[in-house]
């Protein structure tokens, strides 16, 4: 299928194609392209993405390491070095200005002190392209973008398609995890004013067979993936990396998908708008949102490695090039960890790396995470209050988890951004809660350990109590003063 990745130009020659000069060589050029990973565009050597350093709030923008390539993950790594850094801007590639910034408040009020939506971390999903590293945008509930004043975007009932490339293994029942067509004043407007991928396993507006994730199309009070809302048969999903694509034309929509790594797409379903009454015509309004819901809702979780939104209704052979430019950009996973090797089985102490806190460890009491002082000469119980069993992550067997040595089958875990020592219930919310990504120590010392489902916050001591805490934020632990040190320990090999 090489045919695929290639494209005839003005002078007669073949040249590599980007997903992008793809959908304009089959005459639905795109009106917005993202991506933290790459350039979806073969002459494209501009900004991908700025990313924000925590430790003096100072921006950069990552580009491909060349025209057309793989984005420059080692300057970011760079940039960021012993700091934490968010994204603050996906730049949209079609030349458009369609850049996705921090989503404002809604309908639904974001988690900022001023509604705003918070921004992703830029560590949280490390992939290799064809051996290259590079990064994703890794969602946890609250996380979202948005572009309200888009240039060149389907209205009314226009045609338009869309792709994304997601992890089909992150994902959650919440409303929405999303990347398309909304709302341009941030609230719900009514049925058919959104035309968006969604992929999560919410079965409250619609499902498809087995027990999910799903791709489904929202399209505003309604998550669809056939003419009627419910029992449908779109497959569910477990592809690491995931193909997804809608479009949407006058009584006519589709979704199709496939492995983002191998293989082609299926497409499933195409045919007439859904037969509730708001939907034929659409409405559709033309700002573009990315992991929240049209109307700001923002409990949903996902991963996005690049998407595109077009104008006109692609042909399926126009996407079917896509998916095989996709699969040959050589996604693959990449290590979630660095710094102190963590090994599975092994007991281990954390000792606290602050000043004039040296001498505390990590322990429980109870239910409780906290500090306490710890020497040879403390009583067993609580050198073993003070000692962990490191297992295979829970919810990422690329990560750790973390088992009270002296209660076990208990496990830390965060739970409303507090570190508690609780019994493994086998849920997939405690799996994820109780699933920690160890880094090279903030300060240069020892590991800091980063929550695997909220990448932006990190196993810290406050007040001599464990919490996840982000670098700075709306929490009284997430105080930027001392971070560094804070989030940092000293791993050893447990006490005697």
């Amino acid at each position: 299928m090489l045919h695929y990745a290639l494209m005839l130009v003005g002078t007669g020659s073949l040249v590599a194609a980007g997903p992008c000069d793809l959908y304009a060589n089959g005459g639905t050029p795109c009106i917005a392209a993202h991506s933290t990973t790459r350039a979806l565009y073969n002459s494209f050597s501009g900004a991908l993405y700025q990313v924000k350093r925590g430790s003096d709030n100072t921006t950069t923008n990552i580009s491909p390491l060349s025209a057309g390539g793989v984005a420059n993950a080692g300057a970011q790594d760079t940039f960021c070095a012993r700091t934490t850094c968010l994204i603050s801007i996906i730049y949209d590639q079609s030349g458009r200005g369609n850049h996705l910034t921090q989503a404002p408040p809604g309908g639904f009020k974001g988690p900022e002190a001023n509604g705003y939506d918070n921004l992703a971390s830029a560590i949280g999903a490390p992939v290799t392209l064809n051996g290259q590293k590079a990064y994703g945008v890794f969602s946890p509930p609250g996380t979202g973008y948005r572009n309200n004043a888009v240039s060149g975007s389907a209205k009314g009932d226009q045609a338009e398609g869309m792709y994304a490339v997601l992890d089909g293994t992150h994902y959650n029942s919440g409303c929405c995890y999303d990347y398309g067509n909304a709302e341009t004043n941030s609230l719900d407007t009514g049925n058919g004013h959104m035309e968006a991928i969604y992929f999560g396993d919410s079965t409250y507006w619609g499902s498809g067979t087995g027990s999910g994730p799903w791709l489904m199309a929202d399209l505003e009070n309604g998550l669809f993936t056939g003419r009627n809302p419910k029992n449908n048969p779109a497959p569910s999903i477990s592809y690491r990396f995931f193909t997804t694509i809608l479009k949407g034309g006058p009584n006519l929509w589709a979704l199709r998908g496939g492995n983002a790594a191998s293989g082609t797409l299926s497409t499933y379903f195409s045919g007439a708008r859904p037969t509730p009454s708001g939907y034929n015509p659409m409405s559709k309004e033309g700002a573009i949102i990315f992991g929240i819901g049209g109307d700001n809702s923002v409990s949903a979780q996902g991963t996005f490695y690049e998407g595109v939104v077009t104008s006109g209704y692609p042909s399926d052979a126009t996407e079917n090039a896509v998916q095989a430019n996709i699969v040959a950009a050589g996604y693959a996973t990449a290590s979630l960890t660095s710094g102190d090797s963590f090994t599975v089985g092994s007991s281990i102490s954390l000792r606290a790396t602050t000043s004039g806190y040296t001498d505390r460890y990590l322990a429980h009491t109870g239910a409780t995470v906290n500090t306490q002082v710890v020497s040879s000469s403390s009583a067993t119980s609580l050198k073993q209050q003070a000692m962990w069993t490191v297992r295979a992550g829970l919810a990422n067997s690329g990560c750790v988890s973390f088992e009270s040595r002296d209660q076990p089958g208990s496990f830390i875990r965060h739970y409303d951004f507090v570190l508690k020592v609780n019994a493994n219930d086998g849920s997939k919310a405690f799996r994820e809660d109780a699933t920690f990504c160890p880094q090279a120590g903030l300060n240069g010392q020892g590991s800091s350990i980063r929550a695997w489902g909220y990448p932006t916050r990190w196993i810290r001591h406050f007040d001599n109590v464990g919490y996840v805490g982000s670098n700075g934020g709306v929490k009284t632990f997430d105080n930027a003063r001392a971070f560094g040190d804070d989030v940092s320990f000293v791993v050893g090999s447990g006490f005697a």
